[in-house]
């Protein structure tokens, strides 16, 4: 285990205390999505790691191994803290690692000549996860909230906190299958989705910055329901689709 600075310290301050993101539904979402916009050639090297599992089954491992003590260290990679009016570059580092580090560590193990085939493997499956985690806009926090779990809501007229509704209330009050949610969503031409794979995660990330004004508009009371996902919904479906469509130019561009 590595040892812990105190800028370490600080910065678990600021974790999450939920680090789900999307929920099962959300993240298996982004996953469907993806497998719809590979390249026959992703296709064949993902299925030599992933065997009968898809990318859509595969998007929840990382949340699924949680309570694995081995994998104690890739907590921290579910987010990252980028000030309001900061950027990637500017912000302060977590030596533990972060959302945007890991994805691109990911990367770098996918197309490796010397890594094994079962560390390409949980590459690919942590990889899948950390593309749909950067879409959910709470996992780029701010610092001051713990990625929205300490602002406290009223959702629908029960409790909740403003990082579950985005983790999955919004996604649950729409009472869809993440097939029925990805076949809603994923109908975008070539073109757009050229259009949707510029950029790098450092960019799409500034994304999730530009949404917080509406995120946190919650009214006088925090009593939030019907108007605000009627608000919202739009941002959760581009978010899901954009990191679906994300996710498959990555590997494409990884197992070209």
């Amino acid at each position: 285990m590595r040892s812990r600075s105190p800028l370490f310290l600080l910065l678990l301050l600021l974790l999450p205390s939920d680090i789900y993101a999307w929920g099962p539904t959300g993240h298996r979402v982004v996953g469907a999505i993806a497998e719809q916009h590979l390249t026959p050639k992703a296709r064949r090297a993902i299925q030599q790691l992933l065997g009968d599992t898809s990318l859509a089954m595969a998007s929840t491992w990382m949340d699924e191994v949680r309570s694995d003590h081995r994998y104690d260290d890739t907590h921290d990679w579910h987010w990252v803290t980028i000030p309001d009016g900061g950027t990637y570059a500017s912000s302060a580092k977590n030596p533990n690692g972060d959302l945007i580090e890991a994805i691109g560590r990911m990367e770098d193990i996918l197309r490796s000549d010397t890594a094994s085939v079962p560390q390409r493997r949980e590459a690919l499956k942590f990889l899948v996860h950390l593309i749909g985690d950067l879409h959910q806009p709470l996992h780029v926090g701010r610092g001051d909230d713990k990625g929205g779990n300490t602002v406290q809501v009223q959702w629908m007229g029960h409790g909740s906190n403003l990082h579950r509704v985005w983790d999955s209330e919004m996604i649950d009050q729409e009472v869809l299958s993440y097939t029925e949610l990805a076949a809603a969503l994923d109908h975008v031409g070539k073109q757009r989705c050229r259009a949707i794979q510029m950029g790098r995660p450092a960019d799409w990330a500034m994304e999730d910055i530009a949404l917080r004004d509406r995120i946190y508009d919650l009214g006088t009371d925090n009593s939030i329901g019907y108007g605000y996902l009627y608000r919202n919904w739009p941002v959760v479906q581009e978010r899901l689709l954009k990191a679906g469509v994300r996710l498959a130019g990555i590997l494409n561009a990884v197992f070209r």
